[in-house]
């Protein structure tokens, strides 16, 4: 089982925001994969599927990004479920720019919220994240809060949308050859 869950906050308000760019890519893998709808579970919406011999479950946390790892919690009962290995997190990230993405195998929260919920409830920090770059907030912005939880500009919008078929060609290669093979293809 490989777990794949894109960090963001539920709820309309919240639709097309900087931090819920996790939540946009887990969308698109479901249709590129063709999984189907995303349904209500427990503490997550989630799409499931096989894809390059592996069974996939898609997750959007329902727990707001702040509460994220509680989302993770039927996958830590599970005897083989490795997170350095079956788990992959897609993230908004602050310090990449608008329009480029990174994998990363392990590291720190950096800051972001959502991760720490994550390494809270995991208790470990070794597990993939493909960080997506949504820019750093602009010289003399209100601050990193209002920023992240703010729309992109349609402009924006394209930039991601366009950066959604490379970024689930790293997720295939992270799926097919792992996070350090990922990594040496697509982190230039």
């Amino acid at each position: 089982m490989r777990a794949i869950v894109g960090l963001g906050n539920p709820g309309p308000e919240f639709l097309d925001t900087r931090h819920n760019a996790g939540f946009r890519l887990a969308e698109h893998l479901s249709t590129r994969w063709r999984f189907g709808a995303f349904r209500r579970g427990e503490r997550a919406r989630v799409a499931e599927g096989l894809r390059d011999g592996h069974t996939v479950r898609l997750l959007q946390p329902q727990t707001y990004m702040n509460r994220s790892g509680a989302a993770l919690a039927p996958f830590r009962a599970l005897s083989d479920f490795e997170p350095s290995r079956d788990l992959l997190i897609l993230v908004d990230d602050v310090a990449l720019a608008l329009g480029r993405f990174r994998l990363r195998g392990a590291g720190s929260a950096g800051g972001h919220n959502g991760l720490k919920s994550i390494e809270g409830a995991l208790q470990r920090q070794d597990y993939a994240r493909l960080r997506i770059g949504v820019g750093p907030p602009p010289v003399g912005a209100d601050g990193l809060t209002d920023f992240v939880l703010g729309r992109f500009t349609s402009e924006e919008r394209q930039v991601l949308h366009d950066l959604l078929d490379p970024m689930a060609e790293a997720v295939e290669s992270w799926l097919a050859e792992g996070v350090e093979r990922a990594m040496a293809l697509f982190n230039r």
